[in-house]
Formats: C-alpha cells, structure tokens, sequence
C-alpha cells in the first residue's frame, strides 16, 4: 500500500532537483553580482540573474545540437561542379577565454562533387558552433570539416571575419582591431585558382 506514495514522493522529488537544477546558473550568477561588490537585491538587478541564465543557454543553445541534426535531408544529389558560396553570415559567439562576445561574418564556399547543400543550412551550421564557447580559429575549421564530411565535395574553403570584446574592452583595448581567420580544404587548399576566385568573390566591392 505504500508503494504509490513511495512513488508520488520520488516524483515530488524528482521536479524539485529538476527545477532545483535549471535555476542554478541564476544562483551563481546571483552569488557573483555579490561577490563584485553589487546588491542582487536592489530593484535593477532583482531579476538580472534569471535574466542572465536565459540569456547563457539561449548563447550556448549549440551544445544541444550536432550536424546530423541541422543538416538533415538538407542534401541533394545534382551535376553541378561549380563553386557554391554563401558570404556575409552573421553569427555571435562566447570566447571561451573570457566569456566575452566576439561577432563578425562567416564566408562559406564548397566544390561540389555530387551533391549540394540547401543554402539555408549553412548559416545554421554557422550559428551552431558559433552558440558554444568558442575560439574562432577552431569555430572556423569545424565549420569547414562538417561539410567536407557531410557532402563530400571538392574542396571546402571558410574565412571569418570577427571583433572581439575580449580585445576591445580589455587588455589591449584596441577598439578596431579585428581578427580573420581561414579553413581551406581539398581543392581550396591545392588548386590556388580556385582559392583566389573564392578570396575575389567574397571581398568587399569597391565603390
């Protein structure tokens, strides 16, 4: 007879460590904004760590999918062997360093071989592993590998362009510095032609 409440218990339980362990950012984050000298109860910051919580998982959201996940029945087989490029994705990331922004524009191009990528995929590729805690040099080859690996074309070739708030509003604190960084595979990497038509189509046009 007691098995029911045993069970009800453990439910009760359950959703409490559950509920428990969703708002545990918010509590470090509460225990911080003390720690630096602020009062987390004042009216402005009352609401600042859920707030703040929110806002990390919606930024790191990229942990919880993988490529198989945004590239699904996102390829076709088609007779197409001329460069696909996709220039000027935004993205935003967390240097994993400082936990501070750095944002820019992503420029993707691949070499088919015989199959394509729907183009829209591509930016969500980009925002996947842009929402973790990056490093751009790395963010920038695991965009490139994911499609050599996916589609298997010719060549793959990624160059990001990014500030970084870790640069601008510390240390050096050089407020237009910006960093570019480049993922050249197969025939990008090997056939300078076709790596330069992909530097000449992706650079900005003078006006």
């Amino acid at each position: 007879m007691s098995k029911p409440l045993e069970s009800a218990s453990e439910e009760i339980l359950l959703n409490d460590s559950k509920r428990l362990n969703e708002r545990r950012i918010a509590c470090h984050m509460r225990e911080i904004i003390r720690l630096i000298g602020e009062d987390p109860d004042r009216e402005g910051l009352r609401k600042t760590p859920e707030r703040f919580e929110k806002a990390l998982r919606f930024l790191t959201s990229g942990y919880h999918q993988n490529v198989d996940h945004i590239l699904n029945g996102a390829t076709f087989s088609v007779t197409y062997d001329e460069m696909v490029v996709v220039k000027d994705v935004e993205f935003f990331s967390l240097c994993e360093h400082h936990i501070l922004p750095f944002f820019g524009k992503a420029h993707v191009a691949y070499l088919p071989s015989n199959k394509v990528l729907g183009l829209s995929k591509i930016a969500r590729l980009v925002n996947m592993f842009a929402r973790r805690l990056q490093i751009q040099e790395r963010m920038t080859c695991q965009i490139a590998k994911a499609i050599e690996e996916k589609i298997a074309p010719q060549g793959v070739g990624v160059i990001i362009e990014a500030r970084h708030l870790c640069m601008q509003m510390r240390g050096v604190e050089k407020q237009h510095g910006s960093a570019v960084t480049s993922a050249m595979l197969g025939a990008f990497r090997h056939n300078k032609q076709t790596r330069d038509e992909f530097l000449a189509l992706v650079q900005p046009r003078k006006s």
